[in-house]
């Protein structure tokens, strides 16, 4: 669970290093939802397993219930291939901080049509972040 939340802090600086506005960390299901509620973001990275055992997928469906698209980042890529219902897209693990901005610059830039560069290894493509969405996350 640290390891997580250190990961976490980690992409945090990476995205917001990349022009990316990062809301809120959350570990747990009702704490995301509860900043989804309030915050609106964007886009949501959600890991299949989050804390005290709680189901990323889970939460991934009352995200979407909420109109907010969810990147999967798991190591479980069979079980994010599985839920691609809910969600846009999937980076599996082991991935750089570098990796995940330009996985979330992918989503953005294939959302206005713009294919021109590939996404980076790792990153399975479900879906297209709403048009609607600004590039901010939680």
């Amino acid at each position: 669970m640290e390891d997580q939340v250190l990961l976490a802090m980690v992409l945090r600086d990476e995205l917001e290093d990349g022009g990316y506005r990062v809301l809120e960390l959350a570990v747990r299901h009702q704490e995301a939802i509860a900043l989804a509620q309030e915050m609106k973001p964007g886009l949501a990275l959600v890991n299949i397993e989050l804390a005290d055992g709680d189901d990323g997928v889970a939460l991934a469906w009352d995200l979407k219930a909420l109109n907010i698209p969810v990147l999967f980042i798991s190591g479980q890529t069979d079980k994010a291939r599985l839920a691609k219902a809910v969600a846009i897209a999937s980076l599996a693990k082991p991935y750089s901080p570098e990796d995940m901005v330009e996985a979330v610059d992918y989503l953005f830039r294939h959302e206005h049509g713009d294919e021109s560069r590939p996404g980076p290894l790792g990153l399975e493509m479900f879906d297209i972040v709403s048009k609607d969405s600004a590039p901010a996350m939680i």
